[in-house]
């Protein structure tokens, strides 16, 4: 009991100490939440009165204290750009991520459990080195690029299964289960490939155990022995890598969710991310970044005139100058050798 305390009250703290790292993070950034807001025509006055309105004003203490006391009531707070409440539309959202990556879970355990045990069983065989090279090109493809290999396959030629959206479990549970098949397929396969590695170095570890051999001794066959003996053994470290693969399929779920236009965690702060991110970068780049491309040009027309020379005539007339010159090579003259005795 006092390890489990202990345990919950270390997690608690350090949610909360990376969470005040990144409200500084955030803090630091250039611009604010009222800019973002108001656009890029608003005028300092109406940008001083939205703070106050915000309190984003305030010290970045008392403003981490508001939210955290409120995170603590389940109050998330409410957007500065569309007014809406965080918490609910948070929620709706997470659920399709949820879905999303408990199916990318269940494809990479279908996977990495039978690839792994089979590896080790064919230890320094041509079939266990196949197995071990199929899992590092696995771990070698990144989730969006499986994906859109997926689409090509089974979407653009087979036809088979939709190459994205997302259909609600309640509307319509086979269409659901039919726009999900893609999405877990290629979060689950990168991932499988990754945790098929921890469970063939587990199976081997257990395999060189006493008890397996004690096991062998008595008549018991290799994979009786293996199932009976040696899988709940290593299922232990397994289980371990399992946790600390949770955060690698959420990171898996918001890419493959921007690939297959599914409305979870992805698109939606992608969006405010942009406009967030275009707002503050046209506000903090002054005169300079309204112009554009334009002073860009100009600037670099500027650092760089041109070189003087000739003046060339228009596209299709050519000068005197300017007419390509026809030079007969010259006749290469040999000296007079000697002439041998």
């Amino acid at each position: 009991m006092y390890l489990i305390v202990r345990k919950t009250l270390t997690l608690l703290v350090g949610a909360f100490a990376a969470s005040f790292v990144v409200f500084c993070c955030l803090a630091v950034l250039p611009g604010n939440a009222a800019e973002v807001a108001l656009g890029t025509n608003a005028t300092p006055d109406a940008v001083a009165r939205l703070s106050e309105e915000f309190g984003t004003d305030r010290p970045l203490l008392t403003q981490y204290a508001d939210w955290a006391l409120g995170l603590l009531h389940g109050d998330f707070g409410t957007s500065y750009v569309t007014h809406e409440l965080i918490g609910p539309r948070v929620a709706d959202r997470f659920g399709v991520t949820l879905w999303l990556v408990a199916g990318g879970m269940l494809v990479a355990l279908l996977i990495a459990l039978p690839a792994g045990v089979l590896s080790a069983a064919w230890h320094r065989k041509r079939r266990g080195t196949l197995l071990s090279a199929l899992s590092q090109a696995g771990i070698a493809v990144p989730a969006f690029l499986a994906g859109l290999l997926l689409v090509y396959v089974f979407a653009v030629r087979a036809g088979a299964l939709p190459a994205g959206g997302y259909v609600p479990l309640a509307e319509d549970p086979g269409e659901w289960a039919r726009h999900l098949v893609l999405p877990c397929l290629s979060l689950g396969l990168v991932q499988g490939a990754a945790l098929s590695r921890y469970v063939r170095s587990a199976v081997l570890s257990v395999q060189r155990q006493d008890y397996m051999r004690t096991a062998r001794a008595k008549g018991a066959r290799r994979w009786a022995a293996l199932c009976r003996h040696g899988l709940p053994n290593a299922a232990v470290p397994v289980l371990t890598v399992l946790g600390l693969q949770l955060s690698a399929l959420l990171v898996g779920a918001i890419v493959v969710e921007r690939v297959f236009v599914i409305p979870g965690l992805a698109p939606r702060g992608a969006r405010r991310l942009a406009r967030g991110a275009a707002a503050v970068g046209s506000a903090g780049a002054g005169p300079l970044g309204a112009t554009g491309g334009r002073s860009a040009a100009a600037v670099g027309a500027r650092a760089h005139p041109p070189l003087p020379g000739p003046a060339r005539a228009p596209l299709g007339q050519a000068t005197h100058r300017q007419r390509p010159r026809l030079h007969r090579p010259r006749p290469v003259r040999r000296p007079a050798g000697r002439r041998g005795r």
